[in-house]
């Protein structure tokens, strides 16, 4: 069985979101992968913070292995982000593409702030398609512009596009 299988199968399970939250974390997972990277040793990130593994900053600082990082980072997705994420904008259980672009935000910018955010508003008020543009807001770390970072927002906001017509609602 896949990472990804196995992980979205226990996240459907983990906060009652059935097969749309399953595969929000199967597409969140490789997406939080790619663009925080894994070290298994502890080091300071862009802005001065004590990282270790996926970008994880609430452990233990030590080295980890590989098995270890890819554990710690689908236990933070599925137990802290997704149900964060969806406490914060509900109507994500039934849009699995934006809810696992919102996974990845979240993870990159922390629980509080996608909570505040202008992608989390939008959603909020049924406007799809101007949240998914808003991601492309996250371009900053420690409150400067860093032109690398703009990838990151482009990924999620492709990501968070994918598929947005079939969900519209019909007239």
């Amino acid at each position: 069985m896949s990472r990804a299988q196995t992980a979205s199968g226990a996240l459907g399970g983990a906060i009652g979101g059935g097969a749309f939250v399953a595969l929000a974390l199967a597409l969140a997972t490789p997406t939080v992968e790619r663009w925080e990277g894994t070290r298994t040793d502890p080091y300071k990130d862009m802005v001065g913070v004590w990282t270790v593994c996926t970008g994880e900053t609430r452990v233990t600082m030590r080295r980890y292995t590989p098995a270890q990082c890819a554990e710690m980072l689908r236990h933070a997705l599925e137990s802290d982000y997704a149900p964060a994420v969806l406490a914060a904008v509900p109507a994500l259980h039934e849009r699995p593409y934006q809810l696992a672009a919102s996974i990845s935000l979240s993870y990159n910018i922390g629980i509080a702030a996608f909570a505040r955010s202008t992608v989390a508003r939008r959603f909020n008020l049924g406007d799809w398609h101007g949240g998914c543009e808003a991601f492309l807001m996250w371009d900053r770390a420690g409150g400067r512009l860093v032109p690398g970072l703009a990838n990151r927002p482009r990924d999620e906001r492709k990501l968070g596009l994918t598929d947005l017509c079939r969900c519209r609602p019909t007239p």
